[in-house]
């Protein structure tokens, strides 16, 4: 029932879109007949504001993917560059939370694990809001950063590296067949803020799936029912999205085309000294605001994804 009502919602937006198309071309004709100036100053205006919508449902063809307008899982891991990178780690953690503030979306941290003297080893959020898979999608993959270190005393310029992963949430919308004899569960103290009741009790939980060796890790929650269920969902939202790359890899086989997986081939650079610049690799768009991207402005580099994604 959800599917067909957002079915029906998307062709009645097109609808609308047609109806005032024929409404405009009819008033144009009668502007010509009669010679109003001021009917055509405002079929003018009705035009332009055709047009804009154009854009905007043009664009949201792009979001077309059948989890698109799921919620999120945001999780980021610190790569190679040492404490460099687990504050790189916390940087790209506070980018998405601004970006998905300024879009409305609610996010919460449902695990982290600090580093040893700055930043994030990894971080794994929930982002909640309409579209925020199909938007998120965009940043899978390694993100570079070049900058002068701030933990370097000779303050020389380094390169970090972090590993962004999104996966739709699919909370219990889809069945994922998960065999509890495949799971090995364990309980630790948790290692985040959280009060003295979740640093003394053993209520953070770590969940291995044993046959694909993917693992959940929640301890953000107070109780370890509720870090149990949460990492479950986590668990679920990776094993899901493993299925969805093979399909994606089978995909591309087919088609011919080479797929490389895993590290090594960054998707986009930050570069910070001795020029500013960020650049998608993928698409090539690239801006010299980086401050700004870092404030959480992806819009651009998304929609440059999604684009070129669609005409691959």
């Amino acid at each position: 029932m959800q599917r067909l009502a957002s079915l029906r919602e998307e062709v009645g937006s097109w609808k609308e879109l047609a109806d005032r198309v024929a409404d405009a071309k009819a008033l144009l004709s009668l502007a010509v007949a009669e010679k109003d100036e001021a009917i055509a100053a405002d079929i003018a205006r009705e035009v332009e504001a055709i047009e804009a919508e154009l854009r905007h449902l043009e664009f949201h063809l792009l979001l077309s993917g059948e989890h698109d307008k799921d919620n999120a899982i945001l999780a980021i891991h610190a790569g190679a560059g040492g404490t460099d990178a687990q504050d790189w780690t916390e940087m790209l953690l506070r980018m998405y939370l601004r970006w998905a503030e300024n879009r409305g979306y609610r996010t919460k941290v449902l695990d982290s694990s600090p580093g040893e003297e700055a930043g994030l080893k990894s971080v794994t959020v929930s982002v909640e809001g309409e579209y925020a898979y199909g938007y998120l999608k965009a940043e899978r993959g390694v993100h570079r950063l070049v900058r002068l270190s701030p933990f370097d005393a000779a303050h020389r310029r380094h390169t970090s590296f972090a590993l962004v992963e999104v996966m739709p949430d699919i909370g219990e919308e889809i069945e994922v067949e998960i065999d509890p004899n495949d799971l090995r569960i364990e309980t630790f103290r948790s290692s985040g803020p959280g009060g003295q009741h979740m640093q003394k009790t053993s209520s953070a939980v770590r969940i291995t799936h044993l046959p694909t060796g993917i693992t959940a890790t929640c301890q953000n929650e107070r109780s370890q029912f509720q870090n149990r269920r949460t990492a479950m969902r986590i668990l679920r939202a990776r094993l899901f999205d493993l299925e969805l790359k093979k399909r994606e890899e089978e995909r591309a086989r087919l088609k011919g085309e080479h797929v490389e997986a895993g590290w090594g081939n960054q998707i986009r650079s930050y570069v910070l000294h001795p020029y500013q610049m960020v650049k998608d690799h993928r698409t090539g768009y690239e801006t010299p605001l980086a401050e700004a991207v870092l404030d959480g402005d992806l819009d651009g580099f998304i929609e440059a994804y999604l684009r070129w994604r669609m005409g691959r």
